[in-house]
């Protein structure tokens, strides 16, 4: 059994230790990612008072296309959801932006980016109270890391800040209950397929 492992770490070893022939430029290549991570919010004031939200895991995919060496364009669909002292939140974030990859043809390509989003918003308060919460749009900036083990797979690192302001929180009557701010932190791992 032991055997059997170390040929195995020796094996995945030589595959992160070959030469640079799995790297090229993603320029003029479709790529499909998905990813998993953790999402930091915001506190708000949903339901009149300060509101202290917890940490949620974020999860989610899309497609990013090289449109030169350094520049590649990105859409993506997360959602999250996250607790708070009064209810549950949960986000589904429409991003659509680009990036600046340094780096194009090496194995390890760091990049930043930016973007804009549609954020979905929804609240569910403790108790089941019906709330509606509005939509918004926000901003985000990212920096990041593909670690291409084939050439058309990468593993990639994220971390993500986005900022967008109070989405509006009312009752069933319409009547104004607080304001839900759905900026955030996230931390992602994932994995990119590159067609072609």
């Amino acid at each position: 059994m032991k055997l059997r492992i170390l040929f195995f770490l020796a094996i995945f070893a030589a595959s992160l230790a070959g030469t640079s022939a799995y790297a090229d430029s993603i320029s003029g290549r479709l790529g499909l990612t998905g990813r998993i991570g953790f999402l930091v919010p915001a506190d708000n004031r949903a339901e009149g008072f300060h509101n202290n939200t917890d940490s949620g895991f974020v999860g989610g995919g899309g497609f990013i296309y090289g449109l030169d060496d350094h520049l590649a364009a990105e859409f993506e669909v997360t959602r999250t959801s996250f607790g708070s002292d009064t209810g549950d939140f949960g986000i589904t974030d429409l991003a659509l932006g680009g990036q600046y990859r340094f780096q194009p043809r090496a194995r390890l390509v760091p990049y930043l980016g930016a973007g804009l989003d549609i954020l979905i918003n929804d609240y569910s308060p403790y108790g089941g109270a019906l709330r509606d919460v509005d939509t918004t749009v926000g901003a985000h900036v990212s920096g990041g890391v593909d670690y291409f083990i084939q050439r058309q797979v990468a593993l990639t690192a994220e971390a993500k800040v986005l900022l967008a302001p109070n989405a509006s929180v009312s009752d069933r009557f319409g009547g104004h209950t607080g304001n839900f701010d759905p900026s955030s932190f996230a931390g992602t791992v994932g994995i990119r397929y590159f067609f072609k």
